[in-house]
């Protein structure tokens, strides 16, 4: 299984935004990142050309002005980093995240219902597969 380019949280964060508000322009996001927690125009660019050479993001010139957008849904993003965070960190088994769940997470009624709706979804495709 190929193992994308590692997002860090700051990466993660960015590309996040990007994903509500594209296509975007650098300034844009310094703006807010600079008003939300003083974060320089120069490190946000490094972040958003960091995630385009990773392959998260396209960058496009519009207007005098290069507008990035994000290379997949915002779903399938979050997918794989988690899918990652479970090869490297996890060794492939998600039976810590599952000791979590069970004795560390405060999940909501609908994060409840979501997690019963696909283990049953895991449950039929498992009985279908035999």
């Amino acid at each position: 299984m190929d193992i994308r380019p590692r997002v860090s949280p700051a990466e993660l964060e960015l590309l996040e935004y990007i994903n509500e508000r594209h296509p975007v322009s650098v300034r844009e996001v310094a703006d807010h990142f600079a008003e939300k927690d003083g974060r320089a125009r120069t490190t946000v660019l490094t972040l958003m050309e960091r995630l385009r050479k990773k392959g998260y993001l396209t960058r496009r010139s519009m207007a005098g002005a290069n507008q990035y957008s994000p290379c997949e849904p915002k779903g399938d993003v979050l997918r794989g980093v988690v899918r990652d965070f479970v090869q490297r960190t996890l060794g492939g088994s998600v039976r810590p995240f599952v000791a979590y769940l069970g004795s560390d997470a405060d999940l909501s009624d609908d994060e409840l219902d979501e997690l019963k709706r696909l283990v049953r979804e895991l449950d039929a495709r498992r009985t279908e597969g035999e």
